[in-house]
């Protein structure tokens, strides 16, 4: 074991590792319910991403299961032992918005980096591992416990995949989800879904503004782990001074955006940038920018009641300060908010909220909070999700046994992390997070050229192949 050299056996199928993560990343694997059936519950081409992995696994001789097209598992059997480690994955991928420099389905690497949608989250992180476990099979390293990857097919919009998992498979003793930063996410905070609900009246009718502009609608943000990047709002009535005006605010806020007209309508368009939920403050909501300047507007009774709740609730305020529902402490740091999606038409609408909270925060008592900051709008809250944080103690032996692997191949420090993402690992008892983006390497996740660097791709397999050898032998 000790005159194993784990990265030099990786580098031998280094070829062979880049072409299925190629073949794998020009799947478009997008949530596609319009196209969903029994058997493709999450569309099309999410199932031709399970498909690809399953075939892979039985043609390296791992027990392979498809359930429902929910999720795959691919099982390397080496011991009489009814226990198993999980390694947690998922194929699917946000959609590619933004202007990319290469095709986001048309993998290409550029000066040893490796472009394609899902090149970090999560297709490289769960070739890696499954390299990881080819090679100890290959290798015939003794294991007292069986491994397990599991291929999920909805983590970016619900995890109902691993939810359907955890209520009917067997769970782990231990492991890990390759889908967040090294060296070990130890905690992760809870996650709320919160549909902020406009109280619009039925009477309302185009027209009916006494001000000078009245607002149609008000528009942006397809997901809910997502910092929307676009918005658009469509405006009718007399001011011919809106385009100008516009064209400033942009400028002197160095935005991008375009008035277009038609008629007495003008529609507003404004760009933002992406970014991950978790992390609202590293992008600029399109919808926040918009509503901020359409705010300065002689606009209806409705329109400006809507978009006040907005701009004085959640502009320049990523933490909740506004909305009363602050929280942090010293494991996971502070509860952050992105508003995520806006819709509005003719007087109704709703904002949804995505609230990243710390692990010793209450989910009774945010809620609490927010229903009393609403009851000061024309807003009350609709349908609210929620999903506790996930917590790992330092001393159990396998987050020693992940910190081990990861100090051996890295010769780096193996720092515990908390995060605000939320990873398969929170849905199963004994997992965590770990990997595949190392310290102080940019994280490229939700966002435009996202990509993977193929040295860091190749660390990580070496890793993960140690991880699972120390974790399976506990």
């Amino acid at each position: 074991m000790k005159l194993l050299n784990f990265y030099e056996e990786v580098l031998k199928r280094k070829d062979d590792l880049l072409s299925d993560l190629v073949n794998l990343l020009k799947i478009e694997s997008t949530k596609d319910l319009d196209g969903a059936t029994k058997e493709m519950p999450m569309g099309e081409n999410i199932a031709q991403a399970l498909s690809f992995m399953i075939k892979l696994s039985n043609q390296e001789g791992f027990k392979t299961k498809n359930n429902e097209g929910f999720y795959g598992v691919a099982e390397y059997v080496n011991s009489l032992s009814e226990e198993h480690i999980a390694i947690l994955c998922h194929i699917d991928v946000v959609p590619a918005t933004g202007q990319w420099t290469s095709p986001p389905f048309e993998p290409e690497i550029r000066n040893g980096r490796l472009y394609a949608r899902g090149a970090i989250d999560d297709k490289g992180p769960t070739m890696a591992a499954f390299y990881a476990m080819k090679l100890l099979k290959e290798l015939q390293l003794p294991l007292k416990r069986n491994v397990r990857i599991i291929f999920g097919t909805d983590e970016e919009s619900g995890m109902s995949c691993l939810k359907k998992y955890s209520e009917i498979e067997n769970h782990p003793i231990a492991g890990f989800a390759p889908d967040a930063t090294f060296p070990i996410i130890h905690a992760e905070k809870g996650q709320i879904h919160a549909k902020c609900m406009f109280d619009g009246e039925e009477s309302w009718e185009i027209g009916h503004s006494e001000k000078n502009l009245t607002l149609l609608s008000f528009n942006a943000g397809e997901r809910a782990n997502m910092v929307p990047e676009t918005a658009t709002a469509i405006l009718t009535g007399n001011n011919h001074t809106i385009v100008n005006k516009f064209n400033t605010y942009i400028e002197n806020n160095k935005l991008k955006g375009h008035v277009t007209t038609e008629k007495e309508k003008l529609t507003l368009h404004l760009k933002g940038v992406a970014a991950h939920s978790m992390v609202p403050f590293k992008g600029i909501n399109a919808a926040l920018a918009l509503a901020h300047f359409l705010c300065t507007l002689p606009l209806d009774e409705k329109g400006n009641a809507f978009l006040s709740f907005i701009d004085q609730l959640f502009y320049e305020d990523y933490y909740g300060n506004k909305l009363k529902i602050n929280h942090t402490d010293e494991i996971t740091g502070p509860l952050t908010v992105n508003p995520a999606i806006f819709n509005y038409e003719k007087g109704d609408g709703y904002v949804h909220l995505n609230i990243r909270y710390p692990v010793t925060a209450k989910f009774e008592s945010i809620k609490e909070n927010l229903n009393h900051t609403l009851n000061n709008y024309d807003f009350f809250l609709g349908e609210i999700r929620n999903k506790n944080p996930h917590h790992v103690d330092k001393e159990r032996p396998m987050i020693k046994a992940l910190q081990q692997a990861y100090e051996e191949e890295t010769k780096e420090e193996p720092t515990l992390l908390s995060s605000g993402g939320n990873t398969y690992a929170s849905l199963l008892p004994n997992c965590v997070a770990f990997g595949a983006v190392f310290p102080g390497k940019e994280m490229t996740a939700h966002q435009k050229d996202e990509y993977i660097e193929v040295e860091d791709l190749l660390k990580a397999t070496s890793i993960y192949m140690k991880a699972i050898y120390y974790l399976a032998n506990i």
